[in-house]
């Protein structure tokens, strides 16, 4: 009987999460790859899908119009993608560089306020970004905090423009994501040898050449981790740039979000996420061969 239970609760424990990713992820995005090879049309739905299950069988027609469209007017596509790297790119940074010290410092705090300090870094997780995306907009703004206390304390006789430009997409996807840096970085820091460090400063070595040759190194699966964690929904982020950027910060979820629901041509928008998620994945998979290759 407990080798019955056993066996239940291993099979449950994989095939749980695996039937979770299969129902939420996989095939929203087989349905996403029908609507992309999909004809358009005015009605509802507004495409005729690519893959039809009907009384005749299984039917695939792909069209790759939408493809062409996007190859041929990639000019209008090249600015927001090479924005939503660009920016995606540095906000990542931007997350590491403040996450580091601040992961560093909870995994060498004592145990006993270690879970405190992770539930502070988890609390903006508890309020809704949109409210979080208007408070900070109420602290940039013209006639904001943060300028009327500039004004203030006579730094400046007028307000600064921090609305509308990349200091604020930057703002808001720091407030955004950077506790998705922190946790991973964390995780890698709090399991190092502690022993190693005092090792190498009872050897003579400076602060500077224990981070860099010890702490660094051992730390890089964190850095992946919260790096990916941060730069993939920062490519498509959509709420971010609407609220906060302008004309100049224009990135893809913007455009996809355009093409589903302004010009409802929601083949094109499809292709446009296709395209967005292969541009992500492939240089991750690449890498992830590279590595295998080293090993082998």
């Amino acid at each position: 009987m407990n080798y019955f239970f056993q066996k239940f609760g291993r099979i449950l424990v994989i095939w749980l999460p695996l039937g979770w990713l299969l129902l939420f992820f996989m095939l929203p995005l087989v349905e996403m790859i029908n609507v992309s090879f999909s004809e358009a049309r005015r009605a509802v739905p507004p495409y005729i899908p690519a893959f039809q299950i009907g009384s005749g069988g299984f039917s695939f027609r792909p069209v790759l119009d939408n493809y062409l469209l996007i190859y041929e007017y990639w000019e209008d596509y090249l600015w927001p993608a090479i924005n939503s790297i660009r920016l995606a790119f540095f906000s990542t940074l931007y997350c590491l560089l403040f996450a580091y010290p601040m992961a560093w410092w909870i995994a060498r705090s004592n145990k006993s306020i270690q879970h405190i300090l992770l539930i502070l870094v988890l609390m903006p997780f508890w309020t809704s970004s949109l409210l979080r995306m208007y408070a900070l907009i109420g602290l940039l703004n013209p006639n904001g905090f943060i300028n009327d206390v500039l004004i203030w304390a006579g730094i400046t006789v007028t307000p600064i423009q921090m609305m509308q430009t990349d200091f604020s997409i930057y703002s808001g996807m720091i407030l955004t994501y950077l506790p998705l840096m922190i946790l991973p970085l964390y995780a890698s820091l709090v399991r190092l040898d502690v022993s190693i460090i005092e090792a190498a400063a009872d050897l003579g070595a400076k602060k500077w050449d224990i981070f860099r040759t010890i702490v660094l190194p051992l730390s890089i699966p964190g850095i992946v981790a919260g790096s990916l964690l941060v730069f993939i929904p920062a490519v498509g982020e959509f709420v971010i740039p609407a609220l906060l950027g302008g004309p100049e910060q224009l990135m893809l979820g913007k455009v996809i979000w355009t093409e589903f629901f302004r010009n409802r041509d929601w083949p094109v928008a499809a292709a446009i996420a296709i395209i967005l998620i292969a541009i992500i994945i492939l240089p991750i998979v690449y890498a992830r061969y590279q590595d295998r290759e080293r090993i082998s």
